[in-house]
């Protein structure tokens, strides 16, 4: 939709997304509901943000009867979609909308767009400080992390570029794929939302579905579930891992210590190892996937070998935040995943007092249980999933490697336990492994927390 004038539109949700895109369409004179299940004094902020725009607010549940006024309805980031509303929606043919497709719809120059089920920040992260290096103010970057980019698609020209984060949640209802299309790797996750891995991988693939001749897909070989997806790429396909490339391919590989571009069949080296700044083999994975995706976009080679050298991480993803009594704490709030704290415990090689637990997203622990018993020393368990983490963790034991074992109710109460049972040479690892949402509002309040709490620590 290009003219919204009079469009009758009602948002689920009030917070980052669903505020910048109330803000966005009043400004192109559409009549906007916002609908949020909190109470007024819980969205007193987001009220203040949107004081004196002409917004009606509908607060406390999403009631059907804001239907009967509407044309489109547009979901939040984390709204599901089998909500009554949403399923009364679809029987009246109302639209499903959300920020990133009006944003995409809007957007007058390139787009890259990246999605994964782990690594998709700290990837996306880096493309755009590639995209920084060599466009200046000319890139933007955000979409599920940052700024929302509708804020900035009015100022932006043809001759720019949009790099965005783009979620499962988003891509359900998105009918516009970006030119170049990134698939990280597609494993379980967020199956309290999709239900299962074939509805979950369908909404992945939807960043392809869309795509042209003319675009470019770029694949993690070395995941099968974004490896097997090659099939639906309507143009050329780029792709990254620590495989060597086929002699036809084009993308990155990783080789004896060293990150190569490969490209019309030369061997291009990037960097050495111990040049990336960051720890573990998926960060790895991560810089190639960057350089994959920047080589498909057109970047200038010396503006992505600066970028990736400078390189520092993303905040609360093995985030050090201080050394006490020898032992290292690290911030990986941001790993709401088994499979991603599993990659965590494996980029140390020191003894490890993990801390883990959250909100479960209706995930297998057996895998990550099985890892525990390997390289685990302590494990101390916190929230909502504890007991579920403590079964997986604690069955057949007998015969695995023994660790220690506490729970408590709160994140704080595990800081306390890890700083007890902590000695010097440990690394003390908050690696969650499940959502953040029984405590805290999302996994940055969650870390934020854990830093100011372990600086605390005497």
């Amino acid at each position: 939709m290009k003219d919204w004038k009079g469009t009758r539109v009602v948002i689920l949700g009030a917070a980052r997304q669903g505020l910048a895109l109330a803000r966005w369409l009043i400004k192109h004179d559409a009549i906007v509901t916002l609908s949020d299940k909190r109470s007024d004094a819980e969205l007193a902020s987001a009220r203040a943000a949107l004081n004196g725009l002409p917004i009606q607010w509908a607060l406390g549940d999403h009631l059907i009867e804001l239907l009967d006024h509407a044309d489109v309805l547009c979901l939040s980031g984390g709204i599901p979609l089998n909500l009554p509303i949403v399923d009364a929606a679809l029987q009246r043919g109302i639209s499903l909308s959300n920020d990133t497709q009006i944003f995409m719809d809007a957007v007058p120059c390139k787009t890259i767009g990246i999605t994964g089920s782990a690594g998709k920040t700290t990837t996306t992260t880096l493309v755009g400080q590639m995209a920084k290096d060599a466009y200046g103010d000319q890139a933007f970057i955000g979409g599920n992390i940052g700024d929302p980019l509708i804020n900035y698609v009015d100022e932006m020209k043809s001759t720019d570029l949009a790099i965005l984060e783009i979620s499962s949640f988003q891509l359900e209802q998105m009918t516009i794929s970006p030119n170049v299309a990134a698939i990280l790797n597609i494993t379980p996750n967020h199956l309290d939302r999709h239900g299962t891995m074939e509805a979950y991988t369908a909404a992945k693939a939807r960043i392809l579905d869309f795509q042209s001749s003319k675009d470019i897909a770029v694949l993690g070989r070395d995941d099968a579930g974004a490896w097997n997806l090659r099939s639906k790429v309507k143009g050329k396909i780029h792709s990254f891992g620590f495989s060597k490339m086929d002699e036809d391919a084009e993308g990155t590989y990783f080789d004896d210590g060293i990150l190569y571009l490969y490209e019309h069949r030369v061997d291009i080296p990037l960097l050495r190892r111990d040049q990336i700044q960051l720890r573990g083999d998926h960060n790895v994975s991560n810089v190639l996937a960057a350089f994959a995706i920047g080589h498909a976009a057109g970047f200038p080679l010396d503006s992505m070998l600066t970028a990736a050298e400078e390189f520092r991480g993303v905040p609360h993803r093995l985030e050090f935040v201080r050394e006490l009594r020898g032992a290292r704490w690290y911030n990986d709030s941001i790993a709401t995943a088994p499979e991603r704290t599993m990659a965590a415990i494996r980029s140390f090689d020191e003894p490890i007092v993990l801390l883990l637990g959250g909100r479960d997203k209706d995930l297998p622990w057996e895998e990550l249980a099985n890892l525990i018993h390997q390289r685990v020393d302590h494990v101390i368990l916190f929230g909502e999933s504890a007991e579920k983490i403590k079964k997986a963790a604690t069955a057949d034991g007998a015969a695995k490697r023994p660790f220690t074992l506490d729970q408590v109710a709160h994140l704080h109460d595990a800081i306390i336990k890890a700083n007890e049972v902590a000695e010097s040479g440990d690394i003390v690892l908050l690696s969650p492994g499940g959502t953040s949402f029984d405590e805290f509002k999302d996994f940055e309040e969650r870390g934020e927390q854990f830093r100011l709490w372990v600086q605390k620590l005497s």
